[in-house]
């Protein structure tokens, strides 16, 4: 799905139709959602809008990677704008900067999340898991970080939590989609563990789940998973709907490794996705059992 166009949007406009964005776009994961205070969900949707569109301007499209980066550009341009407490140039950027100045946002987050997206359009192979996570430091963390400055919530240890949920879900999104990222040319999965397996770019092009790949998949589903898990204590300490936000985006992770877990990693003939009785499951953990 496309982003919308903003640049000749009025405000309201463009708010309601970034919040379309964030809750008819697919996603295994919360965006939004009616979970939520209602005085949030118009800033949430204003910043999915920004990751969604800039997203797709690195991976949308016949575009080259040069018109690729000179669209990513033009956000941070925009970004240098409200840093300097200048008017954006277009209809968005206006309306993303009364919000970010409404709520006393930090505008890091929103330039590490450009880095990551410059990053995809040169960047196709990572050579090591240190790697993997520095990419998600800027790709998913800074969304996490955001919410919290949004609910109020920011402390050191409560970063740490949220980094931790982030950056797991970011690599369950790897590991459900390496299919579909290898028909853009890249690989999310560490070079040196997959050498350590034996597992090469050929059976990831083919599909092919034989030999150390199931193997290979536990290795990186108990990974992410103690990862996951160790931000877990996020959804109790934050309170109302804000935490339950945060065990049902908690929930979905689990709900999609046990998938991958049970296909014994073969993402590529079932794709683990979120059904209907999987959130009747999700919210059974996230309400009934606390």
């Amino acid at each position: 799905m496309n982003a919308p166009d903003s640049r000749a949007m009025p405000s309201q406009s463009i708010t309601g139709a970034s919040l379309a964005l964030a809750n008819t776009h697919y996603e295994n994961f919360p965006v939004a959602s009616v979970l939520l205070p209602m005085h949030l969900r118009k800033p949430i949707g204003l910043i999915y809008s920004f990751a969604r569109q800039a997203d797709d301007f690195a991976d949308e499209g016949d575009l080259s990677p040069a018109q690729r980066l000179a669209l990513l550009d033009g956000f941070k341009q925009e970004l240098d704008l409200i840093q300097a407490n200048a008017v954006p140039e277009t209809p968005f950027f206006v309306t993303l900067q009364a919000m970010i100045q409404a709520h006393q946002l930090p505008l890091t987050p929103f330039y590490d999340l450009l880095d990551a997206f410059s990053q995809d359009v040169v960047k196709s192979r990572y050579e090591n898991y240190g790697e993997v996570l520095d990419y998600c430091r800027r790709s998913a963390n800074p969304i996490g970080r955001l919410m919290l400055h949004l609910y109020g919530a920011v402390t050191p240890q409560n970063i740490s939590y949220s980094d931790a949920i982030c950056s797991s879900l970011q690599i369950i999104n790897f590991l459900q989609d390496v299919a579909i990222d290898y028909k853009k040319n890249r690989i999310y999965f560490p070079l040196d563990e997959m050498q350590k397996y034996n597992i090469d770019e050929r059976q990831i092009a083919n599909g092919d789940n034989s030999g150390a790949w199931s193997s290979f998949m536990e290795f990186e589903i108990n990974r992410v998973r103690n990862l996951l898990r160790s931000g877990a204590p996020l959804g109790k300490v934050l309170p109302g709907r804000f935490g339950l936000e945060m065990r049902t985006i908690i929930a979905g992770g689990e709900r999609i490794l046990y998938k991958l877990q049970k296909s014994r990693g073969d993402m590529f003939n079932q794709r683990p996705v979120l059904k209907p009785w999987d959130w009747a499951t999700m919210l059974y953990k996230t309400v009934l059992k606390q």
